[in-house]
């Protein structure tokens, strides 16, 4: 919520005890040589919330010369939408919340930062920033490179095959849902977090190299090696719903074709004022009849299994939730 829109930022800034770089990581750069111009609060605390953090943090030296604090902060947490249609209050709840004060940054400043960012109710992790863009660069900027590169080469396909797009199921899909992400800001991280992408992307080029001999040697059995192993490390780790960047949850029920099929399930899901942000027919070959929910949260997706299972719907289930309705 906001309680006043300020006009002018030097004003603003110069009588705020707390500033909150919220824009993409260049901006960043920019509001902060403004910053280091202005006559700020003598306890004010500088902070941003870009995806990378060692090239913010070498131009917030500049700040931290003049005596300001300032914090690099980075929360895990949005979707591939964008602007304030994407905003939600829940947002930043039980996700990381990454900080990154530098050597000479007091612990009395960084508890003073949470004390100010702890409604959000956010999990704090202080990391460097060389160790934050590293696993940033693993995690999150190399698998958009990835999807952005299949949606490219899907694209070139459609061409050919104005069919290709019609064929592309869930899995696509999902894979590919963050190269939906602003063009905009992740030209910056890129450029920003340069080094750590390119090592990144040969490693990943070296990949596709053995996968690729893997298949013209047709060795069935290394290639069968190669997806189990990878299944059973995926399979290994966990990332709890709360935690998922993707900030959608989705959920799969079986209802019997007909143009009331939405409007049952929609009807069910509403009386129990269950928020949902998509809901639409799976349309691949293979699953006719098949309903999909997308939730904003975990809790309002468990709420709808309970709720629909009473209904009599069939939801289909991850086999790892141990859970049988229908």
């Amino acid at each position: 919520m906001i309680d006043e829109a300020a006009t002018d930022f030097s004003q603003a800034a110069e009588r705020s005890d707390l500033i909150v770089l919220a824009t993409p990581v260049r901006v960043t750069e920019t509001f902060i040589h403004k910053l280091a111009d202005l006559s700020l609060k003598e306890h004010v605390i500088v902070t941003d919330v870009g995806s990378t953090k060692m090239q913010i943090v070498r131009e917030a030296e500049q700040l931290t010369k003049r005596g300001v604090t300032f914090i690099g902060g980075h929360p895990m947490s949005g979707s591939h939408r964008s602007g304030v249609g994407a905003a939600r209050p829940d947002l930043f709840q039980a996700m990381r919340y990454v900080l990154t004060p530098s050597a000479g940054t007091s612990s009395q400043k960084v508890t003073v930062l949470k004390e100010w960012l702890k409604g959000m109710e956010a999990e704090f992790v202080e990391l460097t920033p060389e160790r934050h863009d590293k696993l940033a660069a693993t995690v999150s900027h190399l698998p958009r490179v990835v999807a952005a590169t299949l949606v490219q080469q899907t694209r070139r396909a459609s061409s050919d095959h104005a069919i290709a797009m019609e064929l592309a199921a869930g899995g696509f899909r999902d894979t590919t849902r963050i190269a939906s992400s602003n063009p905009p800001m992740w030209r910056d991280i890129l450029l920003h977090n340069k080094d750590n992408i390119l090592h990144l992307l040969d490693g990943f080029q070296n990949k596709l190299t053995s996968v690729e001999k893997m298949v013209e040697r047709e060795d069935s059995t290394e290639i069968l090696e190669y997806f189990q192993t990878i299944k059973a490390f995926r399979d290994s780790f966990s990332i709890p719903e709360q935690h998922a960047n993707s900030g959608e949850h989705e959920l799969l029920v079986k209802v019997p074709e007909g143009a009331d099929a939405i409007a049952r399930v929609s009807a069910v899901l509403g009386k129990a004022g269950i928020n949902i942000t998509a809901i639409d027919m799976v349309d691949e070959e293979s699953a006719h009849g098949m309903l999909r929910i997308v939730f904003r949260t975990e809790v309002d997706r468990m709420k709808s299994i309970a709720h629909l299972e009473n209904a009599n719907v069939t939801c289909i289930l991850d086999k790892t939730e141990k859970i049988t309705v229908g």
